[in-house]
This record gives C-alpha cells, sequence and structure tokens, in this order.
C-alpha cells in the first residue's frame, strides 16, 4: 500500500499547489477520492476471486460500493458554476469511510 498512499499524497499535494497557482486567473482545481467503486473492473476481480466486498462493506457506513454515476455527479458539482468558490479541495465520495 506504500506505492498507493505516495500516488494519493502526491495527487493532493498537487492538487492544492495548482489551486493556488491558478486561482487569481479564476481557474479551480479540486480533485475526487473515491472509496470502492462499481467498475467493470471491480466486478472482474470478485469474479476471479481477487476481490470481496464482504471484506470492504462492514468498513462503510452506507454498506456497499459507490457507482459511477455517483462519482460522476461529484465531478459534474465542482465543474459547475455552483462551486466556483471551491477550490484545492479533496472531496471525498465514499460512503463515509475514514481510512
Amino acid at each position: 500500500m506504500a506505492h498507493y498512499s505516495a500516488a494519493k499524497g502526491g495527487v493532493i499535494s498537487l492538487t492544492k499547489a495548482l489551486a493556488r497557482e491558478l486561482a487569481g486567473g479564476g481557474t479551480t482545481v479540486n480533485t475526487i477520492a473515491p472509496s470502492v467503486c462499481e467498475t467493470p473492473q471491480m466486478l472482474r476481480a470478485i469474479e476471479a476471486n481477487e476481490f470481496s466486498l464482504d471484506h470492504v462493506t462492514p468498513l462503510i457506513p452506507i454498506p456497499r460500493a459507490g457507482r459511477p454515476d455517483e462519482i460522476a455527479g461529484a465531478c459534474a458539482f465542482l465543474a459547475s458554476d455552483d462551486a466556483a468558490y471551491i477550490t484545492g479541495q479533496v472531496l471525498a465520495v465514499n460512503g463515509g469511510i475514514y481510512m
């Protein structure tokens, strides 16, 4: 998990740095941090017995995997005029899991 943590930390740091650099020109920069999500890759991993939701869902207050449309909705919000004053943020779309 060290490689995942390092990459995630890099994305968060880059988001915050770009947000500061680009804010004066009216550009906002944010990132989405999803939890486990129903994707074709996840479904293949379940079918191959490489992954089980049974181990993950008890850790999530909303005990299920997220759906791609839920992640897309968060992205659409951040890209909308309603989010024009939001920058440098990490939006966790994760069912309430704390990691």
